[in-house]
């Protein structure tokens, strides 16, 4: 009985992982095809990824999606980080829950209600300092920091609630200054959280598309936005092209993050 459960229960895994990865494998295929045709392989070619690599709409539109991940990476794991310590050290348990529950809104908030509002705030902002092109790189880093800032809050403040935190008081007894004792003590024992957020802030930053749809400007396109309006035409292999590049980018960042998790995780059973 035991057997046979094992084997269906592997068999629905297989038939889950089959339906959520088979369309990517089958753009993957279509992206090396000889000829434009979407429905049927004609033989393996590298053309399509030459004319993706050639096209200087498209590889604008990457430079500004990496500039822009980057940016909101920095800024989202500073910012973060600070605000978990200082949400960690906040005797006030009423402001904390607060702080914690206006973290989570962006989490549970559709994207395009968050894109939405965020437009009308900026072109609102706009109307005030009589700036009618408001809309641009200042504006998609905001609003790409408020979504990723609370990733970066949920996975910083475990590891301070897992940190003994007599060995901070400790480092102060014997003299080290609280900042100087922070990055010492404190920091390295949290890294593995930062590097988790971070990867996860600049995962969803590259890949954003609705909440950048209603942010960005004319002076600025992200790669997603560029790749949308080649939907508007006859879609074309080189666009499969560009979506497998970002696929593959964001799985090696996800296994960056799984290797590290899985050295933090066996390091932390090492001290145990």
């Amino acid at each position: 009985m035991k057997n046979k459960t094992s084997l269906l229960s592997k068999a629905y895994m297989a038939l889950i992982f089959i339906f959520l990865y088979a369309p990517i494998g089958v753009m993957m295929a279509f992206s090396f095809n000889s000829s434009s045709s979407t429905y049927q392989m004609s033989g393996f070619s590298d053309y399509w990824w030459k004319r993706m690599f050639l096209d200087s709409a498209a590889m604008s539109s990457l430079k500004n999606t990496i500039i822009l991940a980057v940016a909101t990476t920095i800024c989202s794991v500073l910012l973060g980080t600070l605000a978990s310590v200082g949400l960690f050290y906040s005797k006030n348990n009423l402001y904390k829950k607060a702080m914690m529950t206006a973290t989570n809104i962006p989490l549970m908030n559709p994207e395009i209600v968050t894109g939405i509002s965020m437009m009308l705030l900026f072109v609102f902002a706009g109307t005030l300092i009589h700036k009618s092109e408001v809309l641009g790189f200042t504006t998609l880093l905001i609003a790409h920091v408020t979504f990723c800032l609370p990733y970066v809050i949920l996975n910083v403040i475990p590891k301070l609630r897992q940190f003994d935190m007599n060995l901070y008081e400790a480092a102060l007894d014997l003299g080290c200054k609280p900042l100087k004792a922070f990055f010492k003590v404190v920091l390295p024992e949290i890294t593995s959280g930062i590097i988790t957020g971070a990867v996860m802030s600049f995962t969803l930053s590259l890949d954003d598309f609705i909440i950048s749809y209603f942010t960005n400007g004319p002076s600025f396109q992200t790669l997603p936005i560029y790749i949308f309006s080649l939907t508007k035409k006859r879609v074309k292999p080189d666009m499969f092209a560009l979506s497998t590049l970002m696929f593959v980018v964001i799985l090696i960042l996800l296994v960056f993050m799984n290797i590290a998790q899985s050295r933090a995780e066996r390091r932390e059973a090492k001290k145990i």
